[in-house]
């Protein structure tokens, strides 16, 4: 059921209220090893961000709130250390209270962080308590045996029994810029590995993940509008600068340990750390340019590790979710390039279809895989994939899906056009016992998405009209392009939630269109691969690619005599590109935090597409925003939008962009955002933003 909206507030403040209508719907599901029951994180209704700890009965189907954040919390609210808003920004986490917990392997006891503090659930009776640990504690885990939970505290790693007693520190930092037990910046940014410490199956020792940032160059991020406050030092490995120094260590609970030995001068990259009960401990380290990768088996008495599986690419190895992983029975399961499409591998031989393409690996079985994959790459099921080779579909109807199962109890996650919330299926030994219940802010519209196949690569395409909209019988409406457009990343899926803010958009008068171009996923390693070295000309090209398909189809519908384009990020930097280097096609920009020169973003991102600054310096003029600005050409209006305190794409990059565009003579507008990062979770702020993102695109295409 979802929370009725009022119609006196607009959508753009209930997008913000509800985080994009993602509260009160449950996710971060865990099931029991016996199937009786499934753990989740959900918050009272679609407005309310602090999340508490649920149980779901999956024999009576009866819901129990195990721990209310809220009263745990009382009046004082919530308070987040630097480093732990620091971790949040980097998942890209704007709720509150319970966001993340974790379990013991019998989910008897579940620990999780709130406030600074470190908290215990036993899962067989509501409540918990707070454990007297020191300092402002980040990402404690439980050991599998239920015994001992370890957290990251101050840069030290520390360990404390689930009763209270014995709260000691394992590890401590040995130098100024020494941190243990939390993954390094570019690892939780890029990697998707936001973790940095690994229990034992036995509970006795903990694979440790030590950085050392001395060597990353330190940046300061200010509030200008509070010239009080000092600014903020952040080491930030800009493409082409010195990474951090990551190591692992194998640490015992009297804090003994042994460094775990690699060729760290081949490969810097920690990028995978999985640790069962079915074999050694495995790694996966990879080289700076990413062209190579190896699996490692670790041998914990000695550190020393050996080579199980070697990757290499021409181009770049994908870091995939799930793998390497070692099965029941001590297979190897890795996700490779396979030809054109990404196959499941166990012990270095494909056994998936060769056209499905795969996407992660959900859980690993006594037979075979759960997996999610795509054949149409708009749409994402799960299979189970058989050692054997035999492959099953496990999700029926079109749509994204998602789910886990253990124990005889699958829960199935389906997002479809139909609604733009997921259902959440339990299914208890192959019989729907029901659903999880979902509380969401309801957004007062729903997408109309028309879908096409534009140009000879069929680059997928979502088309949106204002709602209700009868072609041939208004006049032609102007087109906004909306994209992310870069790699790895995807907008054109059939789910209706991601639309939602384009549909809002098309009622204010446009065509809104958004386009999936090379280099995003689901369509094989050359689809992925067409984008290297040249973002500017690949992703701009497959946006005009789009942009020509909807006029061919739509006809007097659509105006391409007035195109606008907006978008974030890398949508950002895409639409700032658009109006710099065609505009002949596109007429007025909104550029939303904007990468505008590539040096200045991250060692990982940027040198795996780009390679390195000073190898190929060519490439990243080629590619920069600051260069080429053509004095002559008549800049299309274009307005640029910064956070002001944003970690990620610094607010520099806008600043030098505006000062190129001023040396060329180029009007443009600067639109600050004070005391805001890469994400705009203020209601106001984002509300604000959004109408006068409209108006200044109406104004401009004279909408």
């Amino acid at each position: 059921m979802t929370t009725p909206s009022s119609e006196s507030v607009s959508f753009p403040r209930l997008q913000a209220r509800s985080l994009r209508f993602t509260l009160g719907v449950p996710r971060n599901l865990t099931v029991s090893p016996d199937g009786s029951r499934v753990f989740f994180v959900r918050t009272p209704d679609g407005s309310t961000r602090t999340g508490s700890l649920w149980s779901y009965d999956a024999d009576s189907g009866q819901e129990t709130c195990l721990v209310d954040a809220s009263a745990l919390l009382g009046t004082g609210g919530e308070e987040l250390s630097p480093e732990e808003r620091a971790r949040r920004e980097r998942s890209r986490e704007s709720a509150a209270g319970i966001v993340a917990y974790a379990m013991d392997e019998a989910c008897e006891v579940a620990t999780f962080a709130l406030s600074g503090r470190v908290w215990v659930s036993r899962t067989g009776s509501a409540g918990a308590r707070a454990l007297p640990t020191a300092g402002s504690a980040i990402d404690p885990r439980v050991d599998p045996t239920g015994r001992r939970i370890a957290y990251a505290t101050d840069g030290a790693l520390r360990v404390i029994g689930v009763d209270g007693t014995l709260d000691y520190p394992i590890a401590e930092p040995d130098g100024e810029h020494v941190v243990w037990g939390l993954a390094e910046f570019v690892a939780a940014e890029e990697m998707d590995r936001h973790r940095g410490f690994w229990w034992a199956p036995d509970g006795e020792s903990l694979l440790v993940e030590r950085y050392d940032e001395s060597p990353v160059t330190t940046w300061h991020v200010a509030d200008p509008a509070d010239p009080s406050k000092a600014p903020v030092e952040h080491r930030y490995p800009a493409a082409g600068t010195d990474d951090a120094l990551v190591t692992l260590w194998h640490v015992r609970l009297d804090g003994s340990r042994t460094e775990v030995a690699w060729d760290r001068e081949r490969f810097p990259y920690l990028t995978r750390v999985s640790w069962t009960a079915h074999g050694d401990p495995l790694i996966q380290v990879m080289a700076r340019d990413q062209k190579d990768a190896a699996v490692l088996a670790v041998e914990l008495e000695t550190g020393e590790t050996t080579l199980v599986r070697g990757q290499s690419d021409e181009v770049w190895v994908d870091v995939m979710p799930g793998v390497p992983a070692y099965a029941p029975g001590g297979r190897l399961v890795t996700l490779e390039d396979h030809g054109d499409t990404k196959r499941l591998l166990v012990d270095g031989e494909p056994v998936s279809p060769p056209d499905l393409q795969l996407r992660a690996v959900v859980s690993l079985g006594a037979e075979g895989a759960i997996v999610t994959a795509s054949q149409d790459p708009t749409q994402v099921h799960l299979y189970a994939v058989g050692y054997d080779g035999d492959t099953v579909a496990l999700s029926d109807g079109p749509g994204v899906w998602s789910g886990t199962e253990r124990g005889g109890t699958a829960v199935r996650i389906r997002a479809g056009m139909e609604s733009p919330f997921p259902t959440i299926t339990v299914m208890r030994r192959g019989e729907t016992v029901g659903n999880l219940a979902s509380h969401p802010l309801h957004p007062g519209l729903h997408p109309e998405v028309r879908f096409l196949e534009a140009g000879d690569d069929a680059i997928r395409t979502a088309v949106l009209f204002p709602r209700g909209h009868e072609h041939g019988n208004v006049a032609s409406l102007p087109i906004i392009m909306n994209p992310y457009g870069g790699p790895h990343a995807q907008r054109v899926l059939h789910s209706a939630k991601p639309y939602l803010e384009a549909q809002w958009i098309a009622d204010q008068g446009f065509c809104v269109v958004v386009a999936d171009g090379r280099g995003t996923p689901g369509r094989g390693r050359a689809w992925d691969r067409a984008i290297r070295d040249d973002f500017a000309g690949v992703t701009l090209d497959d946006q005009i690619v789009a942009l020509d398909a909807v006029a061919d189809k739509y006809g007097t519908d659509v105006d391409t005599s007035r195109v606008g384009i907006m978008g974030w990020s890398y949508g950002g930097y895409l639409s700032a590109l658009a109006v710099l280097r065609r505009p002949d096609v596109f007429h007025a920009a909104v550029a939303g935090a904007p990468v505008t020169e590539w040096r200045l973003y991250d060692t990982f991102y940027t040198e795996r597409y780009l390679g390195h600054p000073d190898e190929q310096p060519e490439v990243y003029d080629a590619n920069s925003l600051l260069t080429g600005i053509d004095p002559d050409v008549a800049l299309p209006p274009l307005m640029i939008v910064h956070g002001m305190v944003d970690d990620n794409v610094v607010v520099a990059h806008t600043l030098r962009l505006s000062s190129a565009l001023l040396a060329a003579g180029k009007a443009h507008s600067v639109l600050p955002l004070t005391g805001v990062t890469h994400m705009t979770p203020q209601e106001v702020v984002a509300e604000n933003l959004a109408q006068l993102q409209v108006d200044f695109l109406r104004r401009a295409l004279h909408a």
